[in-house]
């Protein structure tokens, strides 16, 4: 009899998020997982019961390592340095919020035996919401944000520019600075 291939958790969570991202939730399931690791699916129901525990491992993975830089964001001195980081750390982990839309889409469909999981999904991006309040309040409270305007204006717009598409294929660096010159500075010139 043949030994079934061995895999690490990072290459199912790795080859999980690729396929998400690639077909959705709707169109994931085991056979597509098996075949993409070289392995039975009998293999992988060793260690989740259904892609309900598996995306919900692969989402908390995710967002854990996401909280753990976003926490770092704020241990940086000064607001416009925060925002710095803070933008460039969208556009490095820009997957994740795909992966929150797929969670949410998840929440919809699930059985109701998998109330843990829902439970879980619906956790995960309250961290992120509240250090990004925090920093959008530290941002207003030393004066560089503009304090009339509402923090769902604020997150609405980092959250958008990351899914702004780079149809011209703008060098990364460059498309980067110029998203964050707009975020900040405006389009217009001084007038």
């Amino acid at each position: 009899m043949a030994r079934e291939r061995k895999f690490t958790t990072r290459e199912l969570f790795h080859a999980v998020k690729h396929l998400l991202l690639e077909h959705g939730y709707d169109a994931f399931h085991f056979g597509l997982m098996a075949e993409r690791l070289e392995v039975s699916r009998a293999s992988l129901y060793k260690y989740y019961k259904n892609k309900d525990e598996l995306i919900t491992a692969l989402m908390n993975d995710e967002m854990d390592a996401f909280l753990v830089e976003l926490a770092a964001v704020e241990q940086i001195e000064g607001f416009e340095a925060q925002y710095d980081r803070l933008v460039d750390l969208f556009f490095q982990k820009k997957d994740v919020l795909p992966l929150i839309q797929i969670a949410r889409h998840m929440m919809q469909r699930m059985e109701a035996d998998s109330q843990q999981q829902r439970q879980q999904l619906e956790q995960l991006p309250l961290a992120m919401y509240e250090t990004l309040q925090r920093l959008i309040a530290q941002g207003k409270q030393a004066g560089v944000l503009k304090a009339h305007l509402p923090d769902s204006v604020m997150l609405g717009l980092l959250f958008q520019t990351i899914a702004v598409p780079n149809h011209y294929n703008i060098p990364h660096a460059e498309w980067v600075a110029a998203m964050k010159e707009v975020l900040g500075q405006g389009m217009f010139t001084a007038r």
